[in-house]
């Protein structure tokens, strides 16, 4: 990032036209669905979002200690985000919308307490896409047969990648096609 100068002699910061950093260029990007097929199941904890360079991130995070296990995934785009359960079509707004199912329910299975607030059809809670670039919407789904169901609403159909960090599981969206694959 640099700083210009603005009229009257205001100092802003300018983003330089620049292709992405060679870390946001590796070869699982695309826009293809990615799928994660496990049976283990943890508890989701939080969802949050952050803006990167030359792509916006939303993390799942998953209650325990990183154990290192996979975690179960789905990602695709879709033409309407269905809800899991009752099949009601909720709204998302943005040019495309990006389906993540998590094998991680909103509620403790054991003692069957909610572990994350998302409602139904609402944004995620404490996500503000505020000056994001590529993600214009979220909505919570359901937490339906252990898996949990959210949609991320994206300028258009861009480029995605998904993996895992201990108990997280991440997916970034690019802001762009330009250098990826």
């Amino acid at each position: 990032m640099t700083m210009g100068v603005a009229p009257g002699g205001t100092a802003v910061a300018a983003r330089a036209a620049t292709p992405p950093a060679a870390g946001c260029a590796a070869v699982d990007w695309g826009s293809l669905p990615k799928d994660s097929a496990v049976a283990w199941h943890k508890p989701l904890r939080d969802i949050r979002a952050g803006s990167h360079d030359c792509y916006d991130r939303v993390v799942f995070d998953l209650l325990g200690p990183g154990t290192g296990r996979p975690i179960g995934f789905h990602v695709r785009y879709v033409d309407q985000f269905h809800q899991d359960g009752s099949g009601d079509v909720i709204p998302v707004r943005g040019g495309a919308i990006l389906e993540v199912r998590i094998a991680a329910p909103s509620y403790d299975p054991n003692t069957m307490q909610r572990t994350y607030d998302g409602k139904a059809g609402q944004p995620l809670p404490e996500v503000d896409l505020g000056g994001y670039r590529t993600f214009q919407d979220t909505r919570f789904g359901a937490s339906f047969e252990g898996d949990t169901q959210v949609a991320v609403g994206v300028r258009e159909r861009l480029p995605f990648r998904v993996f895992q960090t201990g108990n997280r599981l991440v997916v970034d969206v690019a802001h762009s096609w330009r250098g990826f694959r």
